[in-house]
């Protein structure tokens, strides 16, 4: 996915630049390692986005690109700036089953006897609050690679040495399916309203040394204003909340005309407790607006509940 990814922003500055950009494989240790929980690698950034920083920062990489939703909100990156924003794709959440189950089934039962996999603190957050009888496993690898695990009825290996499943289904970025091609694989769609995405979710973001202004002027013909002003409020959001990779926060911004529109929350672990809060504001102030919003649930105890989970 990650390469389809860096393809993608290739092309678009081979059309919008006019340069042939050179794409080098990384694999980072949350890649390598698709056993552990992502804490151990100092959460997502750590797995995914410090080993590629530190290439920047020695000059292997003249720039790297991100899933906004891995990349961590509640810390400086000192010489390096987020120089390029991709327009949006879908930010829903979305359910794959094994061929065997049926969607039908699954909400006539309502999720029990069905063993769903996922990655994500939030996503297991929201399905234990949607589907209470259902069980979550801890579930991880490639998109691509958890469909085929999924397929093949095959184990989970935990963290603890143990296994898990086999599963039942999973629950991925719709974006993220739809990246590798597996669209068709989706068996029902979260609306936002019931499933709240990550912040950053579908945003691809493109990062380099702050003052490398030639990469950066390259990279601002690919920057989409009206993705750059949601991703500033969502990620404010991260800011104020200063959450850490083991804490389900959402947060969803919606551009309209000159109005922006944002939606956030934070959840217990179990998903039984959640704390949201709807805010509206400035478009041409949207880490206002995120902020406005951090600052609303922790005033209703988010920071109880970021706690609790850590």
């Amino acid at each position: 996915m990650a390469l389809a990814q860096t393809e993608d922003v290739a092309k678009q500055l081979r059309a919008s630049a006019k340069v042939t950009p050179e794409i080098v494989k990384f694999t980072p240790r949350g890649d390598v390692d698709q056993t552990s929980k992502l804490e151990r690698h100092g959460g997502k950034g750590g797995a995914f986005v410090a080993e590629i920083r530190a290439a920047m920062r020695d000059g292997a990489l003249e720039a790297a690109m991100h899933s906004l939703k891995d990349v961590p909100g509640d810390e400086e990156t000192p010489g390096l700036v987020l120089a390029a924003y991709l327009k949006r794709e879908v930010v829903e959440d979305a359910l794959v089953l094994h061929p065997d189950r049926s969607i039908a089934e699954f909400q006539e039962l309502k999720g029990n006897g069905f063993k769903i996999g996922t990655n994500s603190v939030r996503r297991a957050a929201y399905l234990r609050r949607l589907y209470p009888a259902c069980e979550v496993i801890h579930y991880r690898g490639a998109a691509d690679t958890r469909i085929r695990k999924l397929d093949e009825r095959a184990l989970q290996k935990l963290p603890d040495g143990g296994e898990a499943g086999p599963a039942d289904g999973l629950v991925m970025a719709a974006s993220g399916l739809a990246r590798v091609g597996l669209s068709d694989r989706i068996s029902m769609v979260f609306p936002p309203d019931e499933m709240l995405p990550a912040v950053g979710q579908g945003i691809v973001t493109v990062e380099c040394a702050e003052n490398d202004w030639e990469t950066r002027r390259l990279l601002a013909t690919i920057d989409h204003k009206e993705t750059r002003i949601c991703a500033l409020a969502e990620r404010e959001l991260l800011w104020v909340l200063n959450g850490h990779c083991n804490t389900p926060i959402a947060g969803h911004a919606k551009l309209d005309g000159d109005a922006l529109h944002f939606r956030a929350a934070v959840l217990s672990i179990d998903g039984a407790t959640i704390i949201e809060a709807s805010v509206d504001g400035a478009a041409d102030r949207p880490r206002e607006l995120g902020r406005t919003a951090g600052l609303a649930l922790l005033k209703k105890g988010a920071a109880v509940l970021i706690a609790e989970s850590a």
